[in-house]
């Protein structure tokens, strides 16, 4: 029995699909705990994408318990229109179950319009949000105006809040922003036709996982984005609107921390984010040009262009710190390959000083941040069939034994391609 975290140590997007994909054929539940569909975890079986916003990566999987927590915001059009997708491509194993907690919020049509009108609004201050109403969202949680989604399912309750939701958007929408106002009786009707196919999955999940964990089962929580996006220990404000760090799991579902056996952080070979904010090994030359296009490093949700750089250390150590990571999975590695010279950023030198351990968070401060690198050698020769550490050219063995020394925590796993057999186990969280 093992209860297993998985996050991301960078700026998102580090790969974190797969790993989760793998570690759920060993769990028996698989739960996401945070975000919304700003998110996206892409996953390759077989040589066929699939890219999931929402349902958890272990809905690729038979005889799973997929629960989306009551951290999670949710688009319920999205919602179900993964779920279509899923079915319509045979995806979706009949011995599969998702639930989705009774306590998690509602992304509502305002929240988009308002999410989209406040960036548009900023000019060349965009802090880069995905216009999918997260944010906002989760504004009506804390400020406890929120609709959950057991209020959706209980009509009197839902035809009240929406009312003077509507009402206060409306008047942000046409005074603040000069838009059009939205119209609360269709929003009504579109919703309660999705409250009617989304009853049968909402529960209440925390009694699900307790069952779960005292039955001695499997437990993985997947989070979305990554370390420095988190709304409190990150690159402020250039972050998501929740928390990301390995501690959110268990308010974000619903268990105690007590209950936590391990966690995994994914650490891709390079650095890379989206949207705003300083970036100290950015690269924008050729180098940088190529490892876009050889990562495909496009938004899962989004489509845009990722920035890349070398690898960061310092937000990788931070990342161990925040979460109290037990081990890494690399990704990526394979990209990396045909680059004759290789960087790793051990540390930032700023004011004459340098920093190793964690990454400032003035942002002015950060920016004038310059990185301190290791320089190693590339390799030249395909690693996607390697099975073991020893498979990999010497180059390559050595930029990943340079990663755990300056990490100072032991490796778990390599992916050195996009399928899930090009992977290198060291260690399995759930195989003790």
């Amino acid at each position: 029995m093992a209860n297993v975290i998985v996050v991301g140590t960078q700026w998102g997007d580090e790969g974190k699909g797969k790993i989760v994909d793998l570690y759920a054929e060993d769990a028996d539940a698989v739960v996401r705990f945070q975000g919304g569909n700003n998110a996206g975890h892409t996953l390759v079986v077989k040589g066929e994408q699939t890219i999931l916003h929402l349902i958890p990566s272990g809905i690729l999987h038979g005889r799973k318990i997929c629960i989306i927590g009551n951290g999670v915001v949710v688009d319920p059009k999205v919602l179900l229109g993964e779920i279509d997708e899923l079915r319509r491509r045979n995806l979706f194993p009949p011995d599969t179950k998702l639930f989705v907690s009774e306590n998690a919020h509602v992304i509502m049509p305002y929240h988009c319009r308002l999410d989209s009108a406040r960036e548009s609004a900023k000019g060349d201050q965009k802090i880069g949000t995905t216009g999918r109403g997260i944010g906002p969202c989760y504004e009506d949680k804390v400020a406890r105006v929120g609709i959950r989604f057991c209020d959706l399912l209980d009509d009197e309750t839902f035809r009240a809040k929406l009312k003077r939701n509507v009402d206060e958007k409306n008047f942000y929408l046409t005074k603040l922003f000069n838009e059009e106002p939205l119209d609360e009786k269709a929003i009504y009707d579109e919703y309660r036709c999705y409250a009617d196919r989304l009853r049968p999955f909402t529960t209440n999940v925390s009694l699900i996982l307790q069952e779960e964990i005292r039955q001695k089962k499997n437990v993985l929580f997947e989070g979305a984005q990554g370390t420095h996006l988190d709304i409190d220990h990150g690159t402020y404000p250039y972050v998501t609107s929740s928390n990301t760090v390995a501690g959110n799991a268990c308010g974000g579902s619903g268990i105690g921390p007590t209950k936590i056996n391990d966690v995994v952080g994914i650490v891709k070979a390079y650095t890379t984010r989206v949207g705003g904010g300083p970036f100290v090994t950015e690269l924008t030359d050729e180098t940088g040009e190529r490892i876009q296009n050889m990562g495909k490093e496009f938004g899962a949700t989004t489509g845009r262009r990722r920035r890349c750089g070398w690898l960061d250390m310092v937000l990788v150590r931070h990342a161990i710190r925040l979460s109290g990571i037990n081990g890494l999975a690399i990704t990526k590695l394979d990209v990396l390959t045909g680059i004759d010279r290789l960087k790793i950023c051990r540390g930032y030198r700023v004011n004459g000083k340098e920093i190793t351990d964690a990454v400032p968070s003035n942002l002015r401060e950060l920016a004038k941040c310059e990185p301190v690198y290791e320089e190693l050698k590339g390799w030249k020769e395909p690693i996607g069939r390697a099975k073991t550490i020893r498979e990999l050219p010497a180059k390559a063995k050595k930029y990943v034994k340079t990663i755990e020394k300056l990490s100072g925590v032991k490796l778990y796993l390599v992916s050195v391609g996009a399928d899930r057999d090009e992977t290198i186990v060291l260690k399995n969280p759930f195989k003790k």
